[in-house]
């Protein structure tokens, strides 16, 4: 059966059914590391309280520090996916990772098409990995197809300029606001610019994350960077935002929550292999750290996407 997402059972009565949480349907690849793609979108949208519907993508081949190879999924087997749990269940909101190839680009669009009120946060990583001949023409489909669709598009300041202004070639980097009048070009409503570079002040350097639009910035949080290299950053902002917007949270609201999960999660983050760290969505379950408990300390080695954060000192368990 489909449930309102927003009706709440009466609390005296015994046979009324739990309000259900926000259902958030996830395009995305399968990545083995846990950090990005459908594994850190089901993780993050089930701390932020939502439900997460994933649809994979692409299978990626990769470990916590380099991605190798991929292989996309015939974009009718991506679409059946969808297609399937969208007859069953009542969706609250999407949120677009890495579709894998200009076809399922296509595919996922005539999908959204389909659910236009819904909110759509689009993730934009760095797909430099990519081949040239596989590279262009998504990420031509991407802006074509997706972004009209896209109430908010997430990605890092390097991502984002090379995405929408491939041709900037001014000394200064492009502002927030001129990256959402570029995105806007083609329908996006917002864009969500991370690791936009601040002058620094003494030894400390910070980094902003704005939230604008074509008119200008809206709203963000500066965070001092720190000593890390972390996987799967731009993935869990993302998905978390998608969450907040899906169970009815007010836009700027909703990137101030997001923003802060994503420094908590980084905050906590551990490192699984020999690679990168990734972050700990779940740092609210986990008992507080004893005193004198040695931080993580990694070289700075940050990915554009995954830039976002406060502090130099990091716990990891």
């Amino acid at each position: 059966m489909t449930s309102d997402p927003n009706t709440v059972a009466e609390p005296n009565d015994p046979n009324a059914e739990p309000a259900t949480p926000a259902c958030v349907l996830s395009f995305n690849a399968s990545d083995p590391s846990g950090a990005g793609g459908l594994a850190g979108d089901i993780a993050t949208i089930a701390a932020m309280g939502a439900h997460a519907l994933p649809v994979v993508t692409t299978v990626v081949m990769r470990d916590t520090a380099e991605v190798f190879d991929h292989h996309p999924l015939d974009a009718e087997v991506v679409v059946e996916q969808a297609r399937s749990i969208l007859e069953d269940v009542t969706l609250a909101g999407w949120k677009v990772g890495f579709l894998g190839s200009a076809e399922s680009v296509s595919a996922v669009a005539e999908v959204l098409a389909d659910y236009p009120d819904l909110p759509l946060v689009s993730y934009m990583p760095s797909l430099g990995w990519l081949d040239e001949d596989q590279q262009l023409p998504y990420l031509e489909a991407f802006r074509e197809l997706i972004l009209p669709a896209t109430e908010v598009l997430v990605g890092s300041h390097t991502t984002l300029t090379d995405f929408l202004l491939p041709e900037w070639d001014s000394d200064r980097p492009a502002s927030p606001r001129e990256l959402a009048v570029a995105a806007g070009e083609h329908g996006t409503r917002f864009v969500l610019v991370t690791g936009v570079m601040l002058a620094s002040k003494g030894n400390e350097q910070f980094i902003d994350n704005v939230l604008a639009s074509p008119q200008g910035a809206l709203t963000g949080e500066k965070f001092e960077r720190f000593e890390a290299a972390f996987v799967g950053a731009g993935d869990t902002l993302a998905a978390a935002l998608a969450s907040l917007l899906a169970a009815g949270s007010e836009l700027q609201a909703a990137v101030g929550e997001a923003l802060a999960f994503l420094d908590q999660s980084l905050d906590s983050g551990f490192r699984p292999g020999m690679g990168n760290v990734v972050p700990d969505r779940f740092f609210w379950a986990m008992p507080p750290a004893e005193e004198g408990e040695a931080a993580a300390a990694t070289d700075i080695d940050t990915a554009p996407d995954d830039s976002s954060a406060k502090g130099a000192s990091r716990r990891v368990h």
